[in-house]
């Protein structure tokens, strides 16, 4: 099978490997579509410090099954599946406390073991969700995105009629932002420094969308406030505008040396609430679900595929921030 392997850290090529032979309790998926995140980039640039390598990368994904090794039950040859990367030990304290995404061995397909940039992809068979019908594998792929923005969603109070405010209209936060107008949201307002981004917002339901907060009309601040930029000034802003007794969500991946200000005083006598919020846990078939149901618009999420030999234009693309969800579809040997 043709595959992206990344050798060392800045050193990749597509190039071919054998096919994948499933195991006891594994599967084997033809992957349709694989989505390229912030991960990936890091992976690359060998900054993130689970992967070893050599690799093939891709963990946002969803695909044909199409082999089955023993023990495996609950799917079949064609049926269509997106698969949850997560690879807990289910030994830790974490994993014994039902926190699987904070495992002290976690592991990922396509972090730490080979993943979807190919053709084929072997995996365990309980990390396989069928898709519904209608739901093609392209939008099967966005599954893995959306199940980290429910697990947010878990980990935040929720009350109706709550104000929302987003720091961050890509990928991520408009994934928020949907879930926030489907959880009952008084308002959401999106904030951006890429003005292109914001038109996309307003389509998708904001009710404002601007480059800077100072530009919204709320002095009282909002209940909930969500980071998804991981950019210390956003981060910083964005604990500015919680209003008295709300929560602040750090969602965006900031890098392990950041630091930020915030004022304890305010902290204490505001009772601000800050959370974080880390990966997928127990999150992915309610994923699958919202997804089938159009809660989400995929095809609106979804800008731009490349096929696997064009993974430098791809991830030029992302860099950019010219698109929202950029994929790969390793089965196409050439961009349509």
């Amino acid at each position: 099978m043709r595959a992206l392997v990344i050798e060392e850290p800045g050193k990749y090529s597509v190039t071919t490997l054998p096919d994948p032979a499933p195991g006891p309790g594994e599967v084997v998926v033809r992957v349709g579509a694989v989505g390229i995140c912030g991960t990936d980039l890091h992976i690359v640039a060998g900054e993130f410090p689970p992967t070893s390598y050599p690799i093939v990368p891709g963990h946002e994904f969803a695909g044909e099954v199409v082999e089955l090794g023993a023990e495996a039950p609950g799917v079949r040859v064609g049926d269509t599946v997106a698969v949850d990367p997560s690879l807990f030990c289910g030994r830790c304290h974490y994993c014994a406390i039902g926190r699987g995404n904070l495992c002290e061995n976690w592991g990922a397909i396509g972090d730490t073991v080979d993943g979807a940039m190919a053709e084929y992809v072997k995996v365990p068979v309980e990390n396989c969700h069928r898709l519904p019908g209608h739901v093609p594998a392209t939008h099967g792929a966005l599954v893995e995105p959306l199940s980290c923005a429910v697990h947010g969603f878990d980990v935040l109070p929720r009350q109706l009629a709550s104000h929302y405010l987003i720091y961050g209209a890509g990928t991520m936060g408009l994934l928020m932002l949907q879930l926030a107008i489907a959880a009952g949201a008084a308002s959401v307002s999106v904030v951006d420094v890429n003005a292109a981004r914001l038109e996309v917002a307003r389509t998708l339901g904001a009710d404002a969308a601007v480059t800077d907060a100072d530009e919204l009309d709320r002095p009282e601040g909002w209940e909930i406030v969500i980071d998804c930029t991981g950019a210390i000034p956003a981060i910083e802003d964005g604990l500015s505008r919680v209003r008295r007794g709300g929560t602040f969500q750090q969602f965006g991946v900031a890098a392990a040396a950041a630091r930020a200000s915030v004022s304890p005083f305010r902290v204490y006598n505001d009772e601000i609430t800050i959370v974080g919020s880390m990966a997928v846990l127990h999150s992915f078939g309610r994923a699958v679900d919202l997804l089938g149901e159009g809660v989400i618009d995929a095809d609106t999420m979804i800008t731009h595929d490349f096929p696997l030999g064009e993974f430098d234009e791809a991830l030029d693309t992302f860099r950019s921030g010219a698109g929202r969800k950029i994929q790969i579809r390793p089965l196409r040997k050439e961009r349509l």
